[in-house]
């Protein structure tokens, strides 16, 4: 089996640059067929003209848009739900289209918990995992399209450990007292991946989303990190696999 394809399912613009730019920019390399899906922001939005922008320094052409509004932010779609208020099955109907149009070995997102708690992510997780499973079962929606089996999911994650130095290295505040810290214990990660030598390549297109690079805390200090420290925490992607049919595939 040559490259997978493969269909990454991310909630918010940025997204997709930050947690996954590395391994995007990795597997375009190496062939594969790479499409990114963004859950908010329709199109024609600043931040939905900066994701384009991201993605071709990642080598992927133009983003899939759902267009349901990101919470906390209207002007994003105006005239949609946001995302945590949409209709589940209306949301999952249309991701369902796009894996039985685009027929992808590999789908990727975040993990149960959005990788930090946000409840964006949360529900892209739910959607594309729901959306997964109803592809692969020809009754459920038969007019958008022939049935298709996903062969491996890949859930973003960040080991606890390293949700522990970017506390300290980059200001995103104190967890609430008692509160279980994010992230995911190192023996329950499946892969780690080494993706330093597209470190600038990730850098240059979460740097395309400069609407957040300038609002967001939490990118303006990543920014101000030496680009040793910089490096050391974006060299990295993280991953739990979930195999859907015997042997999986393989995402590198």
């Amino acid at each position: 089996m040559g490259a997978p394809s493969v269909l990454f399912v991310h909630a918010h613009p940025d997204d997709e640059s930050l947690w996954t730019g590395g391994t995007i920019a990795r597997i375009v390399e190496a062939g594969s067929t790479t499409s990114v899906l963004t859950c908010t922001w329709a199109s024609g939005t600043p931040r939905h003209t900066e994701l384009t922008s991201a993605l071709r320094i990642l080598g992927v052409d133009a983003p899939i848009a759902l267009g349901y509004a990101d919470g906390g932010f209207p002007e994003s779609a105006p005239q949609s739900a946001a995302l945590c208020e949409c209709r589940f099955d209306d949301a999952v109907r249309q991701i369902v289209e796009h894996i039985r149009r685009l027929r992808p070995d590999i789908v990727v997102t975040y993990d149960a918990y959005g990788i930090y708690g946000h409840p964006d992510h949360i529900q892209a997780h739910r959607l594309a995992l729901a959306a997964v499973e109803a592809a692969a079962c020809a009754p459920l929606y038969p007019d958008a399209g022939p049935a298709w089996q996903t062969r491996s999911l890949y859930l973003s994650t960040v080991p606890t450990r390293v949700m522990h130095r970017i506390r300290h290295q980059v200001t995103t505040g104190p967890p609430p007292e008692g509160a279980v810290p994010p992230g995911t214990p190192d023996a329950a990660i499946d892969l780690e991946l080494d993706v330093s030598a597209w470190v600038e390549q990730k850098w240059s297109a979460i740097g395309a989303h400069r609407s957040e690079m300038d609002r967001s805390p939490a990118l303006v200090e990543l920014a101000e990190l030496d680009v040793a420290r910089r490096n050391a925490l974006l060299g990295t992607e993280w991953y739990l696999r979930r195999d859907l049919v015997v042997g999986g595939a393989d995402l590198v």
